[in-house]
């Protein structure tokens, strides 16, 4: 009997030589007349260990590495296709500390199975959230999206039911389902990661948001950036269609879902949902003025369910096991798991999936090991690059939507930065009305001017020209931006600077704190 061994395909595995490994494996394994079978799996995540060569035992998977091409000889001089004890051994993939304390709800398969097998899909739960919906009425199944309480994961944490509701009311011939797979923000993953390693899981959860709302056309934007992706969804759809899971006859319901991709123009402007629909539409990605709301008028003018990866990939699982089982997770009104990205100056970087009400200060020390370089950390920025600058005296503030709104910030898509004492918040500050100046769609006279004039004001701050009127100034500036924006690109640069300006007032060369606390 072959022995099964893993090696990921995910992109960041990838970057770190998994393909020269997995050749590597594959030729020892044949020069030393050892009999395996190579699967190709997701990542699980833990990308300080990629690439993460697993080995099925009667014990369970054991992990090695990372693992580089010139560590495969001794690993088979080891026998590490028994499980034996190397230098690269992390034991048990399943009771390393990273994994075991998570809670994987929508990432349960990522890691564990090939992403392009369907038996192996259904082997673990996939489509039993279609087949549930399947025997339901659309009502049913909106309200199970509702009862869950599961909001968008991309960052405006509006009701996902809500949408399907809206959609699902709507009079129209043709409506549609949009996946929002431009992920742009710096510091996340999510999206990429479930694209690559657990794509039959998207599009079951586009599929039951069609039976839910009557549509029969969908589309998934995916960043012109992720080439794995795009390709792998392409497979996917294609064996998703044969097997009948989609295309005119629904697992012979008699309903229709087709499914294809479209890729991004590379604009970080389409990723606001309105944008979007202008870019598959074939136009410029400009920002639409609103109302009327997409889910009335939205794709080709038609009603369309609009959402992000990370919350279509949560909905099969909230059909499978029902809206209670998922709403059992997390605090408040911020329900079920959340994917958190860990990047930057960490030093175990990866996936985290917990339920909301976790801590900055768990995942950055209690998994992400505090710095890389070894130094203080001294800022955290929450959300991506619009994201705030959360300061050490709010790292034991909840997870959770409303609690960091509190405190000025955004938990978004949940996608964490880590800086060190050596970083410069002016600096940081300046990118941030810089990198919105870059990428503007140049509609709304906010964001396009303020911007520019935002990088002005931040220099003559740093360089000590008059700054208690210019910081009076870059107030005002961020005030108009946050409140006369069309979309969160102009309303939310404004949080990095004034989260950079509260709460690091040094690194501007200000003397005391500024007078406006976040």
């Amino acid at each position: 009997m072959s022995i099964q061994i893993f090696v990921p395909r995910d992109s960041a595995a990838l970057a770190l030589g998994a393909d020269e490994v997995a050749s590597a494996i594959q030729a020892m394994a044949i020069q030393r007349g050892v009999d395996i079978e190579l699967v190709r799996n997701g990542s699980r995540g833990m990308f300080w260990l990629e690439p993460l060569v697993e080995v099925v035992t009667d014990a369970g998977r054991i992990a090695y590495g990372p693992v580089a091409p010139e560590d495969v000889a001794s690993l088979f001089d080891a026998q590490f296709q028994t499980g034996a004890d190397h230098t690269l051994k992390q034991g048990l993939t399943e009771e390393i500390p990273f994994l075991r304390q998570q809670e994987r709800l929508t990432f349960a398969r990522m890691g564990v199975t090939d992403p392009l097998s369907l038996a192996d899909f259904e082997a673990h739960q996939g489509y039993a959230g279609l087949r549930h919906a399947l025997i339901l009425s659309p009502a049913e199944v909106v309200q199970q999206v509702l009862d869950s309480g599961l909001r968008g994961r991309g960052g405006a944490a509006f009701p996902a039911g809500i949408k399907w509701k809206t959609v699902a009311a709507a009079e129209a011939a043709q409506k549609y389902i949009v996946c929002n797979a431009d992920e742009g923000d710096s510091g996340t993953y999510s999206d990429r990661m479930t694209m690559e390693g657990d794509p039959f899981n998207l599009i079951e959860g586009m599929t039951i948001a069609a039976v839910a709302t009557g549509a029969t056309q969908g589309y998934i934007y995916v960043r012109s950036e992720y080439p794995h992706a795009v390709a792998t969804l392409r497979e996917a759809i294609e064996i998703a269609t044969a097997a009948g899971f989609l295309g005119a006859n629904l697992l012979g319901s008699g309903l229709s879902f087709h499914l294809e991709v479209r890729k991004a123009a590379g604009s970080y402007v389409c990723g606001e949902e309105t944008a979007m629909l202008e870019s598959i539409e074939g136009k410029r990605g400009v920002v639409r003025a609103k109302p009327p709301i997409p889910a009335l008028k939205g794709l080709f003018g038609q009603p369309s369910v609009i959402n992000n990866v990370i919350t279509l990939a949560s909905v099969p699982i909230i059909l499978a096991r029902g809206a209670e089982h998922y709403k059992n997770y997390g605090v408040g009104r911020s329900r079920g798991t959340l994917p958190i990205q860990l990047a930057g100056n960490i030093l175990h970087g990866g996936l985290i999936e917990k339920a909301f009400g976790v801590t900055l200060r768990e995942l950055i020390f209690d998994y992400g090991g505090g710095s890389a370089s070894g130094r203080p950390i001294k800022a955290v920025q929450v959300g991506g690059p619009l994201g705030a600058y959360v300061p050490e005296a709010h790292w034991d503030v909840p997870l959770d939507y409303e609690a960091y709104v509190a405190v000025g910030a955004a938990v978004g898509h949940g996608g964490i930065v880590v800086h060190d004492d050596t970083a410069d918040m002016s600096k940081l500050a300046r990118y941030a009305m810089e990198f919105c100046a870059i990428e503007s769609c140049g509609k709304c006279t906010p964001c396009r001017i303020g911007s520019t004039r935002g990088v002005e004001v931040i220099d003559r701050i740093t360089k000590g020209e008059n700054q208690p009127q210019q910081v009076k100034l870059l107030r005002d500036l961020c005030d108009t931006m946050l409140h006369g924006s069309l979309c969160a690109m102009g309303g939310m640069t404004p949080f990095p600077v004034l989260s950079a300006l509260n709460h690091y007032p040094a690194d501007f060369g200000l003397s005391v704190p500024s007078t406006k606390a976040a």
